[in-house]
């Protein structure tokens, strides 16, 4: 058994390196064996090992663990680009997070991680018309994580939400990719629409602290939202906004403020 599921790893080499890890891990502090097992060395594949983490994190006494894996296993099954995004974030996490060794982190301890991929299992059941069943994963990631992201938001792939506490986003809201989000930011309306009245927000772009991005505005690409900003207008494409309401201070400072991480307002700004 366990040489059939190295020779799978062996086929891809994230789940191999996160099964190493794994049995590092466990090596090193005995005591996390039955959870690391339980997470990660039981499991032939990363899709089985989230489905695993999700349904373990969601499931409460009005839905069992059993059908909660089953129904994050049939959205994989269904949309294999659930899984494509699950290894996008989990890259994009182990770049940009310096509290992020181990590609084993995010899956068994990291709630942004955690939160976004259970996200997005509610977003397909949202596209395929299962509403209740999208509003009943959002609902349990809110209680459970702090992080209430509507079911039909978009969300790209490489997303990291650092921290992840205290996050909205709402129903029209648009992430691109390669986003970079901390605590406390929300993707909300300013209470006057109905239809389309959330943020679009651009590839590569990166919300500090706190930030609160109200409206249907768009935040153009590289661009960065500075800690505790209010942004109730459009940000251009690669400048830097800050402030209560947010006005552009200067430039973004690099072209992949996302990755960088710099939340400094320097010279160049």
């Amino acid at each position: 058994m366990a040489e059939a599921q190295r020779n799978i790893a062996a086929l891809d080499p994230v789940w191999e390196r996160i099964t190493t890890e794994a049995r590092q891990a466990v090596s090193d502090e005995p005591l996390i064996g039955g959870f690391v097992h339980a997470c990660i060395l039981h499991h032939k594949s990363l899709e089985k090992a989230l489905s695993y983490r999700i349904a373990a994190k969601l499931a409460s006494n009005e839905m069992s663990m059993v059908v909660v894996r089953e129904i994050v296993e049939e959205a994989y099954a269904a949309d294999p680009e659930l899984v494509a995004a699950a290894r996008a974030d989990l890259v994009a996490i182990f770049e940009r997070d310096p509290a992020c060794y181990r590609l084993l982190q995010p899956i068994l301890y990291f709630k942004g991680y955690q939160a976004i991929q259970a996200y997005r299992v509610g977003h397909h059941l949202w596209t395929q018309g299962h509403r209740d069943l999208a509003y009943f994963v959002q609902m349990r990631v809110s209680e459970i994580f702090g992080v209430d992201i509507h079911p039909a938001a978009r969300l790209g792939r490489g997303i990291m939400i650092d921290h992840a506490h205290s996050i909205v986003i709402g129903e029209t809201a648009v992430v691109g990719d390669n986003v970079s989000m901390l605590h406390s930011v929300t993707l909300g309306g300013t209470g006057k629409e109905e239809e389309d009245r959330h943020p679009k927000i651009g590839n590569g772009v990166l919300i500090g602290a706190g930030a609160k991005v109200l409206g249907n505005i768009k935040v153009g690409d590289c661009s960065r939202i500075a800690a505790g900003s209010v942004v109730l207008e459009e940000v251009p494409s690669c400048k830097t906004v800050a402030g209560i309401p947010a006005r552009i201070v200067g430039e973004a400072g690099c072209d992949q403020p996302s990755v960088s991480m710099n939340h400094m307002l320097g010279p160049q700004d």
